[in-house]
């Protein structure tokens, strides 16, 4: 992973204490709320609900065990023992104490983490496949290229103070498991005419009040000239995009106003006016940054185990959860582990200091000190020998952590909503702990088979509500919270934004709602079909059916 230079070191410590200084102006009196609110947000730092919430960058997703243990202590130190882990693979602290914020701060800069630029209208946290750099179905490992984009895009002159927040994914691999297309640009590294890499460009994606899936405005861009394009993009909607209407500020809406043709044009007449090398950066600085990701040293092992196999024949438990929470590595031999954040009765997301001490005590022993975080609100393991798995089920099941649900409907993503968040207009964690209670049984989630649920606490979208295969979106109408469910959404390369299916339910009808939906689904489906085959098959109609009736 990345390390941070003289200069790295040395910008975030200033940010530190000049941030310090602000948070004892504001203290002391000497800077108004409405002042001081354009500062802390420029450092991750929200009023919510009850108390202040921190947002920490994890940039593309990637701790190491030494960080995440960090992340721990401030966990136990400063909140209430527990941090969540959110779908742009941030970390937030919910419950903290203004006067401590420089201090934590200083104990992230200690471990190379901050807080820069979690929130603003800048480009936020790049993020990308988790199983980059593992994956066997990966082209290149994109993490290079995200932390190049990091560094460019932190503090820009240009493009710190854009219309609105900006977001950028990069996958490398043939299955999509960063949700490029809902994204303001998302990257998809392919094999170009001449047989060399680079990316196919997405522009205009997101989620929240209006969604969009986002659209190629580029079907191969050189991957010398990645920052330079970036940089055409963002100069087009920095000029353009309206700062009249928060609703209408994000770069989907000017891609859909302007249509993506005309805005494929000024973006291309941005680029042929610009002087290129100014920008992208020369060969030996990619290669400087791409050195920093060299894969770790990975012996040969075995690519069968006696214990590994009697444990899978011994133990149908643990067999479900090497079926569905073991992944395939690019070398023969070695695994990718999820650990599941969403053991039924657990806030989706959610890791006490406790577990994350204990993921960082496996990766040491059993992972090449490496974690990962994905947007799905889960920890990775990506480097692990096939051998040590019934080592780490073993540990994991201890701690309550072996939930075998990865992809299945147990999985679900789910924001803080109105338990937290005053942006929020329904409570969304007690209707997830609900829905997975009532689907407990893995035996049920697997006969079921593939499934994405998400759900957000208002029209944000922070749950990534429209792109699940069903979604569940809270709403207040006239004071009483409902919740509208939507079909047939897909973070994938099929991307698509589910379909509005009815009225709204009351909280206590939700999981009931999800349960007719999954019975329509398994009476309708034929030959195997996943939820989603099923419902672009026979569309709405028959749920809504059973959901609301015949007439």
């Amino acid at each position: 992973m990345y390390r941070y230079d003289e200069f790295d070191r040395a910008f975030v410590h200033e940010r530190v204490a000049d941030f310090r200084d602000q948070v004892e102006r504001r203290l002391a009196g000497q800077l108004t709320e409405d002042e001081f609110r354009p500062l802390r947000l420029r450092n991750g730092l929200y009023l919510q609900l009850h108390a202040y919430m921190l947002r920490i960058a994890i940039p593309y997703g990637v701790l190491s065990p030494r960080q995440l243990r960090q992340l721990a202590m401030i966990g136990r130190k400063w909140d209430r023992g527990y941090g969540h882990f959110t779908t742009r693979t941030n970390l937030q602290f919910h419950w903290i104490r203004l006067v401590d914020v420089p201090d934590i701060l200083a104990a992230l800069a200690e471990v190379e983490m901050h807080c820069i630029q979690t929130s603003g209208n800048c480009v936020r946290n790049v993020t990308a496949d988790p199983f980059a750099g593992a994956a066997h179905d990966e082209l290149e490992d994109p993490r290079p290229w995200c932390e190049i984009l990091r560094q460019w895009s932190t503090m820009h002159p240009e493009f710190n103070w854009l219309p609105r927040k900006f977001k950028i994914a990069i996958s490398g691999a043939a299955e999509d498991r960063a949700a490029i297309a809902f994204h303001d640009i998302g990257l998809k590294i392919v094999r170009g005419p001449g047989g060399e890499n680079g990316f196919r460009v997405l522009v205009g994606g997101g989620m929240g009040r209006t969604p969009y899936v986002g659209q190629e405005i580029r079907a191969f861009l050189p991957k010398k000239h990645l920052l330079s394009y970036i940089e055409s993009i963002l100069r087009v909607y920095n000029l353009h995009g309206r700062r009249d209407n928060i609703h209408k500020a994000r770069i989907k809406i000017l891609v859909n106003q302007l249509g993506i043709d005309k805005f494929r044009e000024d973006v291309e007449a941005d680029w042929a006016a610009t002087h290129k090398d100014a920008i992208d950066l020369p060969e030996d600085e990619v290669r400087r940054i791409t050195s920093y990701f060299a894969p770790p040293d990975l012996p040969p092992r075995p690519i069968r185990d006696e214990a590994l196999d009697a444990r899978r024949n011994a133990d149908p438990v643990f067999a479900g959860w090497f079926k569905h929470n073991v992944r395939p590595h690019r070398v023969p031999g070695y695994s990718i582990v999820v650990i599941s954040l969403k053991e039924p009765g657990r806030t989706p997301g959610d890791a006490s200091s406790e577990t994350m001490e204990l993921v960082a005590d496996l990766a040491e022993r059993f992972g090449h000190n490496e974690i990962r975080v994905n947007y799905t609100q889960n920890l990775l393991l990506p480097h692990v020998a096939t051998s040590d798995l019934v080592a780490i089920y073993d540990a994991l099941k201890e701690a309550g952590l072996a939930t075998g649900n990865y992809d299945l409907l147990g999985d679900m993503i789910c924001c803080p909503g109105l338990d937290y968040c005053n942006l929020a207009n329904a409570r969304s964690i007690p209707i997830a702990k609900e829905i997975a209670k009532r689907f407990e049984d893995l035996k049920r989630q697997e006969e079921i088979g593939p499934l994405r649920l998400n759900m957000s606490g208002c029209i944000n979208a922070c749950g990534h509500h429209h792109a699940g295969h069903i979604g569940i979106l809270g709403v207040d109408k006239k004071g009483t919270e409902l919740y509208q469910i939507s079909l047939g959404g897909s973070p994938k390369d099929d991307a698509a934004i589910g379909t509005i299916i009815g009225p709204g339910f009351r909280a206590e009808a939700v999981p009931q709602a999800i349960d007719t939906i999954i019975g329509t689904y398994l009476a309708e489906r034929i030959d195997g079909e996943t939820f989603l085959d099923t419902w672009r098959r026979v569309g709405a109609k028959p749920f809504k059916e059973a959901l609301y009736g015949a007439a």
